[in-house]
């Protein structure tokens, strides 16, 4: 009688020991979760400029063309090419198509240096022209930022491309 009480108190020492470490787990990994997924409330400022981005986002596109097809020299290894390139910029909302509208000459300078830069050997590629369009993206936001302060065009788009 003696040994099944001794079996009896040691199993459950066994039981009580296994229910520990399992709710101890459990416990860890609650925490472990709740220190990963973290809080989902974003500041206030984060907040704001998301607000501001999808605010953007909801608005309508519009495209503006700008007036001439921009015709240009490009050097290469062998021989110089002639360029055209047909280019539209899009833009959100309807404040952003009368600022890029009215500056239209400041974006016409702007990718015309941009266009000047460009070789033969990176426009041949798909990759060349993409990179020559983000390079071309970059410097009218930046030369929009500076007269209007804000960026207005979200994409640069060749409509036609053709080199001789």
């Amino acid at each position: 009688m003696a040994d099944e009480l001794q079996e009896t108190s040691g199993s459950k020492k066994k039981l009580i020991i296994i229910i520990a470490a399992v709710v101890i787990l459990l416990a860890g990994g609650g925490a472990a979760a709740w220190f990963m997924l973290g809080d989902d409330v974003p500041e206030p400022e984060v907040a704001s400029e998301q607000t501001q981005a999808t605010a953007a986002q909801n608005e309508p596109a519009y495209y503006v063309t700008l007036p001439q097809p921009f015709i240009f020299n490009v050097t290469g290894d062998k021989r110089d090419r002639l360029v055209q390139v047909k280019v539209q910029l899009m833009v959100r909302g309807d404040d952003n198509e009368e600022t890029a509208k009215q500056h239209i000459p400041l974006l016409e300078s702007t990718l015309l240096q941009t266009f000047g830069a460009a070789t033969v050997e990176e426009l041949r590629t798909p990759n060349g022209r993409v990179e020559l369009r983000e390079k071309a993206l970059q410097s009218v936001q930046n030369a929009l930022q500076k007269v209007s302060g804000q960026q207005v065009v979200e994409r640069v788009l060749f409509t036609g491309f053709v080199m001789q």
